[in-house]
């Protein structure tokens, strides 16, 4: 009999789900998201094991190519079912206290005057990069397949996903609404651009009320850079792309109001601290493979 075996990051994705739905029949969730969350995460949770199956039987390409983009799809219906977790209420002490702290880095420290003092052109930039935010995976996984590297595909993408899963799975214990409506008008971009009016629709009609805290925007894109130039150091070009734009799409989070500076400090915490975990453990594998031969 053959035996099938799930990737790194199909078990975080696995992990993710199982969480989710004993998570919604823990909280004060009405019905009948408990019992809608349980079925559809078992039927996800089948899926791949189903197709890892499939893949083991076939080795197709075409399966493993289905695996290997799978992940990125499943990552926004993993942001969308915390989205059915979301409290009746706010009390927004959280977010009275953050907002001080906001105050001080865009006006106190005038980075909000400095963003603007070339017109429209820096915040349409950052409004732009905020817009790409959902492609630093698909960007990563292109550069691998472009240069031939589709074997490395998992090694970027279980740390990418923990990153960003990790933001995820702490939204309820941090429920809280974003600046743009807790504080309308306060702080707000000089500049209406059209990718900032893209963007606000775009929120409007799939923004979740969970939590802002930490940012998952930030987390994955700092993950996707750090973990492209982990799994493929051969080309220095895509990583610091990558690291431009997550530098980008953190501070849009901040000066477009998207998030607070504690949602984008606590994001970044997270991907550095998965980075940091993923060089120790390769490096102590390293060492273990070493001294055993």
């Amino acid at each position: 009999m053959r035996i099938f075996t799930l990737r790194r990051s199909e078990w975080t994705l696995i992990a993710y789900f199982v969480y989710v739905a004993s998570l919604a029949r823990i909280l004060p969730a009405r019905e009948p998201i408990p019992t809608v969350t349980l079925w559809l995460n078992l039927t996800i949770i089948a899926g791949y094991l189903l197709l890892a199956y499939a893949d083991s039987l076939r080795r197709q390409r075409l399966l493993g190519v289905v695996r290997d983009w799978y992940p990125a799809l499943l990552l926004l219906l993993a942001y969308r079912e915390m989205g059915w977790l979301a409290p009746a209420t706010h009390s927004f002490e959280l977010e009275r206290t953050w907002v001080q702290w906001d105050k001080y880095f865009l006006n106190g420290l005038g980075v909000k005057a400095m963003i603007e003092a070339a017109g429209p052109v820096v915040p349409s930039l950052l409004e732009l990069s905020y817009t790409l935010v959902y492609s630093t995976p698909i960007i990563a996984l292109s550069v691998l397949y472009a240069y031939g590297r589709r074997e490395r595909v998992d090694r970027f993408l279980f740390p990418f996903a923990v990153s960003v899963l990790c933001a995820y799975a702490l939204f309820p214990y941090f429920p809280s609404e974003p600046p743009r409506t807790v504080f309308p008008g306060e702080d707000f971009p000089a500049y209406m651009t059209v990718f900032r009016r893209f963007n606000w629709s775009m929120l409007g009609s799939y923004g979740i009320h969970t939590s802002v805290f930490p940012s998952a925007h930030v987390s994955g894109a700092f993950s996707a850079a750090f973990t492209l130039r982990h799994v493929f150091p051969e080309k220095k070009w895509p990583w610091r792309l990558l690291l431009v734009l997550a530098v980008l799409i953190a501070t849009a989070t901040v000066y477009g109001r998207y998030h607070y500076l504690a949602d984008a400090v606590a994001g970044l915490t997270i991907a550095v601290g998965v980075y940091g975990v993923t060089l120790a453990t390769n490096f102590w594998m390293r060492q273990f493979f070493t001294s055993a031969t």
